[in-house]
């Protein structure tokens, strides 16, 4: 069992899908977790689990955010979770799709680890976990923006690594393949998920729940000496 007792986690997307997984299973291993989602609808499931509302697609949210998290002393995780995909060939890419693609999956957490960062330079360390994606190092057709911005958030994870190692501060990305969540199921019918099955060596999507685990060994004391790296679970379907 890893135990987190004692630790604060930040988690942005935390309402569902891989999110909620973390959410649910950081909080489990004894620690308090304060999560965001775009609605103010969610209620706070618990004295650990603390919702926020946050849209990092619009300034003003963002910047009610930090001026709510200001008063808090210390953060010692931080998960940029929170990200979207707009599905559009290269050719008819809306501006403004592309801006909030961008603006959420990777300006937010830049902004996110900024903050936060600052936080755990004071309090003597942290760390924090960049979820990114197969296709970040990959791509499929229509996944231009999605692809851009999760490539970019591996390149912020590389270079804010070395910026922030001197502070006992750790920072990799995870990179999830084909996971069962609600925007998967969005994107892909019942024909192109059999068929994605087919491709991935283990035959089978990975539940949240075995994400989410991967995630909170990234973010345990068990991880001392890993950092800037790229971590894939993906059943091996990038092999191929």
């Amino acid at each position: 069992m890893i135990n987190l007792s004692g630790k604060t986690a930040l988690i942005s997307g935390g309402t569902r899908g891989i999110g909620k997984a973390m959410v649910d299973l950081f909080a489990s291993s004894g620690c308090k977790v304060i999560y965001t989602g775009t609605k103010n609808e969610e209620k706070n499931l618990s004295k650990d689990k603390i919702f926020m509302q946050l849209d990092l697609a619009q300034d003003k949210s963002v910047k009610d955010f930090f001026s709510r998290l200001s008063t808090l002393e210390r953060i010692d995780i931080l998960v940029n979770n929170a990200g979207i995909n707009i599905i559009e060939p290269i050719s008819e890419i809306e501006n403004e799709n592309w801006q909030k693609v961008l603006k959420v999956n990777l300006t937010g957490p830049m902004l996110l680890t900024r903050e936060i960062s600052k936080k755990m330079k004071r309090s003597g360390g942290g760390k924090i976990l960049n979820i990114s994606s197969i296709f970040g190092i990959m791509s499929r057709q229509k996944r231009n923006s999605y692809s851009a911005s999760k490539a970019g958030l591996i390149g912020l994870t590389k270079s804010s690594a070395l910026d922030l190692a001197p502070y006992n501060i750790v920072v990799n990305a995870l990179c999830p393949g084909f996971t069962l969540t609600e925007l998967t199921t969005s994107i892909l019918s019942k024909e192109e998920i059999e068929a994605l099955k087919k491709e991935i060596p283990l035959g089978r999507f990975a539940s949240v729940e075995e994400i989410a685990r991967v995630a909170l060994f990234l973010c345990s004391d068990l991880n001392s000496y890993m950092t800037g790296q790229v971590v894939i679970a993906d059943g091996g379907y990038i092999l191929r």
